[in-house]
């Protein structure tokens, strides 16, 4: 399951653009811009890249954690482009540490709640869709208009933006989705909730609970959006190879579980 490290962008192709002048803008080379977008026959021409066509590159570094930033293009709002990764306007804002979410500048840089996947042989959009929890709708709304995915046929090495899972007010940033989990791996994202808290628990595929339901206190309360970062704790070692992750709130009023964010993961 090749979870492509590192740090890619989402650019949108301008007038006067090609692929040698956005890999030099961004540290890359044409041949990683061709293979990671599969810019070649059957499914594009060579070489050839039209304004607003949609390309990703990595930019230079070593990180091993997957991240996604997405270029602000003209005509963008916050609106469009959450709901293009399929994530909330305030959670996005939060993300970002956006004073006016109603200002974007065109070449802004904004980190987008989603990782990369180099498609491997035998993958398609739909096993994808259903290894990471995300819907084949959201996924492919998240690679829009770019001009080597094609939801009949993707080709192994095709690098695909993959949104993570979030609700309006909880977004879970590690583990990412289909990754093994162990005792004492870190459990991070953002959340808004009352009085600061929120809740985990963990079940594997036979319905055992792996991990009982454990508070979490976040670095601030509602309304505003405080980190969480902790250690996961096991209660009993899973019976199956895959479970769920649920990170949630309960309500004040009734104690339901609300907002609540599943996590598929391995064990």
């Amino acid at each position: 399951m090749p979870i492509s490290p590192g740090t890619h962008v989402v650019y949108t192709v301008r007038s006067g653009d090609s692929l040698s002048s956005i890999a030099d803008q961004f540290g890359t080379s044409v041949p990683a811009l061709l293979q990671a977008n599969a810019l070649y026959p059957p499914i594009t021409d060579p070489n050839l890249i039209y304004p607003g066509q949609v390309i990703v590159a990595r930019i230079p570094g070593m990180s091993q954690q997957s991240a996604v930033l997405y270029q602000v293009a003209q005509g963008d709002t916050l609106f469009r482009i959450g709901e293009r990764f399929s994530v909330g306007v305030d959670l996005l804002a939060a993300l970002n540490q956006l004073q006016d979410p109603d200002f974007l500048r065109v070449a802004q840089l904004l980190t987008i709640p989603a990782f990369v996947y180099e498609v491997e042989p035998g993958d398609s959009l739909y096993r994808i869709s259903r290894r990471f929890g995300v819907s084949l709708s959201a996924l492919v709304r998240a690679n829009r208009n770019r001009p080597g995915l094609s939801p009949e046929l993707i080709y192994p090495g095709f690098r695909l933006v993959v949104p993570l899972p979030s609700s309006t007010n909880i977004a879970v940033l590690q583990p990412l989705p289909g990754t093994r989990v162990v005792p004492g791996q870190r459990l991070s994202g953002l959340a808004r909730a009352f009085e600061a808290t929120i809740q985990y628990q963990i079940r594997d595929a036979a319905g055992r609970v792996v991990t009982g339901e454990r508070a979490i206190t976040t670095s601030e309360g509602a309304p505003a959006f405080g980190q969480y970062n902790v250690a996961i704790v096991f209660d009993q070692p899973p019976l199956a190879r895959t479970g769920t992750l649920m990170v949630y709130v309960r309500s004040a009023r009734d104690g339901s579980i609300q907002d609540v964010v599943e996590v598929p993961v391995t064990f």
